[in-house]
């Protein structure tokens, strides 16, 4: 993508900086967000952003691919088995379900075609050696798949970089239909393309400086259209209101001529078909509700529909009471849908504890929507004229963000979520000349990006200077402390990150957090606390349980509904949250001792760097011991007898996961395979599946256990001779045989399946032979060795943990469970693999 930098732009930001100091061009998000102890919005919640990194290729699309294999490189037909950003593993017609000869292909550098072409062109179409040994008749295959359809768009093999925000290149000519007038749209030319955020310049208003001859929109805005979408929908070709005056009618007829006949690039209007068609809606005129005026969005205030446009579009204007018109001023009515995010049935503000702001000349103190609709002889749209309203986000107070300007759209600044109600969220922008209210929007908004995006497409952000760095610090302490004045103030609790965890906190994701919370309200500081431990659990509907669960807590307080999310699920319960000051010490040390961690893990005060319980000198088995819940020592039973909210699983499991390697990749990767060749098992989907298994872990064991866990280390090593299943062993009993035979079959999924009749020996494995000492091997070395064995499944954990070959001879069977994330059975297997090698090692390369 070609991304313009202009330098009026840079002169502009300049200008508007905080305090009319010029940017810092070293500002840094992660620099900022340490030293100010707060969260960034996750990059998953912004689904515009996800959708203009995709390239549109999915799972089950069929295309043609050059066989490079063969002499005269013909092409064949394959299947995209998984999308990955712009690279596709591919799957060639005839091979079914067998993966063993899958491949990957990038977009960008590879002959890719959609089905047809090779006829087309006169090029050979024939598959490679592998399908034609399977299939004979490999003919009609092709005849078959090529009838079969579900070819991949052409304009999508074209290696176009970036993903669908990349199909507007500057220059470019599209429609917008009008913000008012549904029936009316213009001409507008692409100016600047800043990763799928498109400057328009309106048709006919060349040479002009005007700011209103310019529009920013995202690309995927619904006003957004093709050349000649106007005359396909008799839709008139209007300029917007606000340019009219600028020429006069034969000049704009003249500018309407060239709209009608566009330049003849061939604009992809595939992109436009799957746009999402609107729902009727129920809305009549006269009736009242509330509304944010999109042209200032910083309260909300009575509006009325005053004009009903089509089964799919009406008109809503701001209400006034200076007049007829007076004060409403241009862009008071705005364009509305079913499911428009800037109207509200009356009395939304009150239900959810927001200001209402009175039409201008209202008379009165307080606003009552009874009298107001008496007065005005009018009634209240029903709220079953709006979309249910969801709350499922992850956008919580204080998080930081990037939000476009409402009143000057070019500009981007440094946000702050002020206050979430529902889906809509309070933002306060930094780095302004002049403050602005708090912005109100839709967490779906087109105009609201990740911490970081304005960089990654080097585009300027505004930020706030280092003179003023800390004013939404204060602004958030001020928010916390409105009502958090006397025995209801909360001190300031500390995230103590280097005290012990416990078996259900993810040390690493504790880590992460803020230093502190608060001080502020003791119910919201404490309820963002347990928030925050909640999301930096391992399994967080498991702590939300033990939270619930805990009568102690339960009734400590006041009852507070938390939420937590795992596996796709969402979960919640009620838990109770001291209220006053004198009670946070014991609520903080109660929800330790509950989650088996160190109590001062969360306190009032800070542990800079020995803690006064000593955590760190146990082991997490001892500590448990000791500090933590009694255990027995029976396996395979959970403390307490407590289950699962997921009454069908077992608990216990709490081995640590892997986080993944980056959100673009993890949301981009689609697959049609539940276990496509390159991923590992054990992890993704299939690593949640199995974590629901109850399995022995250090957390889980105590000392006689960790015993256990050292003799089937031994017993893994192929230096100790062993008997063969059939041959008895005296010194073991019934119990630890049992335990060991559930133990043996959990290696893999192919050890999960039913044993064969046939398989009553244990085959005896080839000796290792190696080509170079381990010493020396690469990262990739290391990899690439365990691909080519019977772990290859967990090749790229290897590569996701940088192991290179002197760790690879380091790896021991605690190291592994611990550091890697393994079960038992699989950590064995790895462990007997990783024997081996080293006994290659000693006898070939030690000497």
């Amino acid at each position: 993508m070609a991304v313009v930098y202009f330098s009026v732009f840079i002169n502009e930001f300049v200008c508007l900086s905080a305090g009319g100091s010029e940017l810092e061009s070293d500002f840094n998000w992660d620099e900022y967000l340490e030293e100010n102890g707060v969260l960034a919005v996750p990059h998953h919640a912004f689904k515009h952003v996800d959708r203009s990194l995709q390239t549109g290729l999915a799972p089950g699309m069929m295309l043609e691919v050059c066989v490079r294999s063969e002499p005269d490189q013909p092409y064949w037909v394959a299947t995209i088995i998984t999308a990955c950003g712009q690279l596709l593993l591919l799957r060639y017609e005839g091979y079914h379900d067998d993966r063993r000869a899958d491949f990957w292909s990038d977009i960008m550098t590879s002959d890719l075609h959609p089905l047809g072409w090779g006829r087309q062109q006169g090029r050979p179409m024939r598959p490679p050696d592998g399908v034609r040994e399977k299939h004979g008749d490999w003919e009609a295959l092709l005849e078959e798949a090529l009838a079969q359809g579900g070819s991949a768009p052409a304009h999508l093999l074209q290696g176009v970089r970036g993903g669908p925000a990349d199909l507007f290149p500057m220059g470019w000519c599209v429609e917008l239909q009008d913000s008012v007038d549904p029936g009316v749209a213009w001409g507008a030319q692409v100016e600047d393309n800043i990763g799928g955020r498109l400057c328009l310049r309106y048709a006919g208003t060349e040479g002009l400086t005007q700011s209103l001859a310019r529009r920013w929109v995202f690309y995927l805005d619904p006003l957004l259209h093709p050349p000649g979408w106007a005359e396909e929908n008799s839709c008139s070709l209007t300029p917007p209101a606000v340019l009219r005056g600028l020429r006069s009618e034969a000049e704009w007829e003249e500018v309407r001529k060239t709209i009608r006949k566009p330049k003849e690039e061939a604009f992809n209007r595939d992109f436009f078909k799957d746009r999402p068609v609107l729902s009727p809606h129920c809305f009549s005129e006269g009736m009242k509700l509330e509304a944010v005026n999109p042209a200032a969005p910083f309260n909300i205030s009575p509006a009325t529909v005053t004009k009903v446009l089509s089964e799919q579009y009406f008109l809503v204007q701001m209400d006034s009471l200076q007049g007829d018109s007076e004060g409403a001023g241009p862009g008071s009515s705005f364009l509305c849908h079913h499911g428009s995010t800037d109207i509200f049935p009356v009395q939304w503000s009150l239900k959810n504890g927001v200001p209402l702001s009175p039409p201008p000349g209202y008379q009165g103190q307080d606003f009552d929507w009874a009298y107001y609709l008496k007065q005005c002889g009018a009634e209240g749209a029903p709220e079953s004229c709006f979309p249910v309203e969801q709350s499922d986000h992850d956008f919580v107070e204080f998080m930081r963000l990037e939000a476009v300007n409402p009143i000057s759209p070019k500009y981007i600044h440094m946000a702050t979520v002020t206050r979430v109600r529902g889906q809509h969220i309070w933002l306060g922008l930094e780095g302004l000349k002049q403050t602005l209210p708090d912005v109100i929007t839709h967490v779906d908004s087109l105009d609201i990006f990740p911490v970081s995006w304005c960089e990654s497409h080097g585009y300027p952000l505004q930020h706030p200077s280092k003179a003023t760095g800390q004013s939404c610090l204060v602004r958030e302490r001020g928010n916390r402390n409105e009502k958090g004045n006397g025995k209801y103030s909360c001190p300031k609790i500390f995230f103590n990150h280097l005290c012990f965890s416990g078996p259900y906190l993810n040390k690493g994701r504790i880590a992460e957090l803020p230093q502190s919370i608060g001080p502020g309200n003791c119910v919201l500081v404490l309820k963002e606390v347990l928030t925050l431990l909640i999301s930096s659990a391992y399994k967080p509907s498991r702590v939300l349980r033990e939270l619930q669960q805990d009568p102690e807590l339960r009734g400590h307080g006041q009852g507070e509904t938390l939420k937590a999310k795992y596996k796709g699920k969402s979960y919640r319960a009620t838990v109770g949250i001291s209220r006053t000051a004198d009670q946070v010490a014991e609520f903080c040390r109660k929800t330790c001792v509950r989650l088996e961690c160190c109590p001062n893990l969360i306190t009032p005060h800070m542990v800079r760097e020995h803690c006064s319980e000593n955590c760190s000198l146990f082991t997490k088995t001892k500590y448990t011991h000791y500090y933590g819940k009694k255990k027995t020592k029976r396996i395979g039973r959970p403390p307490g007898g407590h289950t699962n909210l997921d009454i069908s699983t077992k608990e216990g499991s709490r081995r640590k996961k892997r986080k993944p390697l980056s959100v673009c990749k993890t949301r981009l990767f689609t697959s049609v395979d539940s276990t496509p060749a390159c991923s590992p098992l054990g992890s993704g989907e299939e690593e949640e599946d199995l974590d629901e298994d109850y399995s022995l872990s250090e957390e889980d064991s105590g000392p006689e256990q960790q015993g256990d866990s050292e003799v089937l280390e031994r017993k893994s090593q192929p230096a100790s001779p062993r008997p063969t299943p059939t041959e008895p062993r005296p010194r073991e009993g019934p119990r630890r045989q049992c335990r060991k035979k559930k133990q043996l079959t959990s290696y893999s999924d192919d050890e999960n399946q039913p044993p064969s009749p046939t398989s009553g020996r244990v085959e005896v494995q080839e000796k290792l032979h190696l080509d170079s000492s381990p010493l020396g091997w690469s990262i990739t070395d290391v990899t690439h060795f365990i691909r080519t064995t019977d772990c290859s499944p967990l090749a790229r954990i290897f590569r996701d943990q940088e192991i290179d070959g002197q760790a690879l001879l380091l790896l021991s069977l605690p190291t592994v469970q611990e550091c890697m994330g393994l079960k038992l059975g699989p950590a064995i297997k790895l462990c007997h693999l990783i024997e081996r090698v080293k006994l290659a090692f000693y006898q070939h390369f030690a000497g």
